[in-house]
């Protein structure tokens, strides 16, 4: 740390606004009329069962929802979605905490604020997902790596170990941190914290890691076959490669993901990467590997996120030289941090025919249409193919009584459904089928159209139809 930086005060109002910040979207998602979207439902599931991994991300999304909901005594949307305002806080300090140790008290107050008004932390407080779980193990990552590299304190190490570690149990793009680390070291000689720490430092990675590698190797790979099915061009997809044109749209999405003025100000940063420091190469390796992706396959905005746990600081030390640009920046963010919750308390909100956030509706009306049903014919157990469809029915259903299955794999399976919920090869009697297609199985009763409710399903010209079960099992 400088010795010529004001470092005092900062902490008090950093909290302050985290708590007040924080305590209105909470109060905003008390009000969200949308259903949960279909990872949030499938994370849920898994919070339910405590393991060490699941079908298609580490375990710790499970754990944190499954440990509140369980203080709670309340699954409803609200305590499903609750940890991500908490958590975003909470990276929001520790990202402070680091500012104040390269650029003094004024640049931690602005991280906080900068970080608060993301467009990815206003959505990650909305819905519940791994980045968000991720977040605040990665930033206190960066913080021990930088109380490392000044004083090469083993203990740092360990701790910068650790505390990735937990953020790689959440999502495994915190890896990254690591690699992030060693281009550092690689460029810049400050970073270099020698062979002991960094021994240390993976070395307690290894150790928390460790029970997740394990249940992935009794498992069949289960959550690294999936992240590499993720990755179309490492699985093998033979889709045509985006080039160009997915490399530009990569970068465009990244202008909505931290918002436009801020990401512009990150690239002036790392324009400047000599200057910035190791905390760069953080931002680098990120960007980087999904820029390649970008151009080999498919990339979602959200596949960067890594890099702005210490892109956002620079990108504010940037600002600090330019402060209406850094107001403007902030108004523009802030803008877009309170029309998306608005939006969720009026959800059928609609431009031309179709809801706003026709992809967070109809979800709970679909699955007590399909409860209804199976009770009315004498709790028949319920049948499903699609991944979004059984995803609510657990959740929606979880006190109905009734058994849901999905598809038995010829194979390996394709969703965490076909592995733990697969229909039995020795079913017997009524099974109501909820389906898209047409089925060989001759109906016991009347077909139902299901899923007309304006909404994710209005589309899908989704029934429900009764049938053998030897026969569904057969087909």
């Amino acid at each position: 740390m400088r010795p010529d930086i004001d470092t005092r005060g900062w902490l008090a109002p950093v909290l302050a606004l985290v708590a007040a910040v924080t305590a209105l979207r909470w109060l905003l998602l008390a009000y969200d009329g949308t259903d949960l979207f279909v990872d949030e439902a499938q994370y849920w599931l898994w919070g339910q069962h405590f393991a060490f991994g699941y079908y298609s991300k580490p375990p710790l999304i499970a754990w944190v929802i499954g440990a509140v909901t369980g203080l709670a005594r309340s699954d409803a949307p609200f305590w499903v979605r609750m940890p991500g305002a908490a958590l975003h806080g909470a990276t929001a300090v520790v990202l402070a905490a680091l500012a104040v140790r390269v650029w003094g008290r004024r640049a931690a107050i602005w991280t906080a604020a900068g970080y608060l008004s993301l467009p990815m932390v206003s959505l990650g407080s909305i819905l519940i997902s791994t980045d968000t779980v991720m977040a605040p193990f990665f930033a206190a990552a960066l913080l021990f790596w930088r109380r490392l590299v000044e004083d090469r304190r083993s203990q740092w190490a360990a701790l910068a170990g650790l505390m990735i570690g937990v953020a790689f149990l959440a999502k495994y793009a915190a890896i990254y941190f690591l690699l992030g680390a060693a281009l550092a070291a690689l460029v810049f000689p400050a970073a270099r914290v020698g062979w002991r720490n960094a021994a240390a430092m993976l070395a307690a990675f290894a150790a928390v890691i460790l029970p997740n590698l394990l249940w992935n190797a009794f498992n069949g790979l289960a959550t690294f076959t999936h992240t590499a099915d993720n990755v179309g061009w490492v699985a093998g997809a033979g889709r045509p490669a985006p080039g160009p044109l997915g490399l530009a749209e990569f970068w465009a999405s990244q202008f909505a993901v931290v918002g436009p003025v801020i990401f512009a100000a990150l690239l002036v940063a790392l324009a400047r990467a000599r200057r910035m420091g190791g905390l760069a190469c953080f931002v680098l390796v990120p960007l980087l590997a999904v820029s390649v992706q970008s151009l080999l396959d498919r990339t979602n905005a959200n596949w960067a996120v890594a890099a702005y746990f210490a892109g956002l600081p620079l990108a504010m030390a940037v600002l600090a030289d330019a402060p209406r640009w850094r107001a403007a920046g902030l108004a523009v963010n802030a803008a877009i941090a309170l029309a998306l919750p608005v939006l969720t308390l009026m959800p059928h909100l609609a431009l031309g025919d179709a809801p706003l956030l026709k992809r967070y509706l109809g979800r709970e009306a679909l699955s007590l249409e399909v409860i209804a049903l199976a009770k009315a014919h004498g709790n028949a157990p319920v049948y499903a193919e699609e991944r979004d469809v059984l995803a609510d029915l657990f959740y929606t259903g979880r006190d109905a009584d009734l058994a849901f299955y999905a598809r038995n794999p010829q194979g390996v399976p394709k969703s965490h459904y076909e592995q733990r919920y697969p229909l039995p090869n020795d079913v017997t009697g009524p099974v109501l089928a909820v389906l898209s297609r047409p089925t060989a199985c001759a109906p016991l009763a009347p077909a139902v159209q299901v899923g007309r409710e304006p909404g994710a399903y209005a589309d899908r010209n989704l029934t429900a139809t009764l049938v053998d079960g030897a026969c569904l099992a057969a087909e």
